[in-house]
């Protein structure tokens, strides 16, 4: 099962360890959602997620402040015997002492952010989605062309890197190079990284690695993007019967998500940063309701009728 330890999301969500004493090492998180205690606060605990993260807001801290003791001991006691993994107030509100004795007690995290409840839950939740989501690795690269996530696959040696190292010389950015780590975060959202040890490197062959980000600048590199579409090189074999108009898509799958998948074929004197950059233009043409092929197809028919219509009239 994937995870995030929390001492990851203290550093990116910036928040500050009310309870330094308690170490956070070691606790990690496995679900992306948070949870609000504020049923828990009033009594109820059925069906608590304790695993989640637990967000304390405005509201819910109100509602504590004005609990007596006696409620806040019995309350405070059956909350914090719970597994969880830690409570972030909002708001930099300061929990009550007792709060703060019964969480030591149990070796509970307590933090604190300075952002507002809708607005921490909102960022953790889709920062969470991301690093939780399932994730595969492929053999392909990922490059940014005019805004659209291209993945070029193919057996290796094809071309993959050189055509990747062309687009980047075009204005484009490279994601990875050689290993794609997809993960999904939705049904409809694919998002490829570059493993941590592969990160702005290209191989070619004959020249070894190449740092990316070194040659050509930080304007030429992105950490993360969506795939929007594969590009799938292969040798050029005369006997076979390759798609000249588009009027269907071709599908490929990753993680049960369908992606549009272009079969290239390979031969001498074909550039593939050109042919890249179409394909990724040509897709989101697409998107914003415009085929090219469709379009074809309907000029075709109206000249045919005319043309139908036309001897029909030269018979009569």
């Amino acid at each position: 099962m994937a995870s995030v330890s929390l001492t990851r999301i203290i550093e990116k969500m910036k928040l500050e360890n009310l309870t330094p004493e308690i170490s956070v090492d070691g606790i990690e998180i496995t679900q992306p959602d948070i949870n609000r205690p504020a049923l828990q606060l009033a009594g109820y605990f059925e069906h608590f997620d304790s695993a989640r993260i637990q967000v304390i807001g405005y509201v819910e801290f109100t509602y504590m402040e004005r609990m007596t003791e006696e409620r806040k001991e019995e309350i405070y006691e059956k909350l914090l015997s719970y597994p969880t993994p830690c409570v972030v107030f909002s708001r930099e509100l300061n929990p009550d002492p007792l709060f703060l004795k019964k969480a030591i007690e149990r070796e509970i995290p307590i933090l604190r952010t300075k952002k507002s409840t809708s607005a921490f839950t909102a960022e953790v939740i889709r920062w969470l989605n991301v690093k939780l989501a399932p994730c595969i690795s492929v053999h392909g690269v990922l490059v940014d062309v005019y805004g659209e996530g291209v993945l070029i696959t193919g057996e290796s040696g094809i071309g993959k890197s050189e055509a990747a190292l062309e687009l980047i010389k075009r204005g484009h950015r490279l994601v990875t190079d050689d290993v794609v780590e997809i993960r999904k975060v939705s049904d409809d959202t694919l998002i490829g990284t570059a493993p941590d040890i592969t990160k702005h490197f290209i191989e070619l062959r004959g020249i070894g690695i190449v740092d990316v980000k070194a040659l050509f600048g930080v304007s030429c590199v992105k950490d993360t993007q969506n795939i929007d579409l594969v590009i799938r090189l292969e040798e050029w074999d005369k006997d076979k019967e390759y798609d000249r108009l588009g009027l269907e898509e071709n599908y490929t799958e990753y993680l049960g998500n369908k992606i549009v998948c272009h079969n290239i074929p390979i031969r001498p004197g074909r550039s593939l940063a050109i042919i890249c950059e179409t394909a990724a233009v040509n897709h989101r043409q697409k998107k914003m309701g415009y085929n090219a092929a469709q379009e074809l197809y309907a000029r075709v028919q109206r000249s045919l009728s005319k043309g139908q219509q036309s001897s029909d009239e030269k018979k009569e």
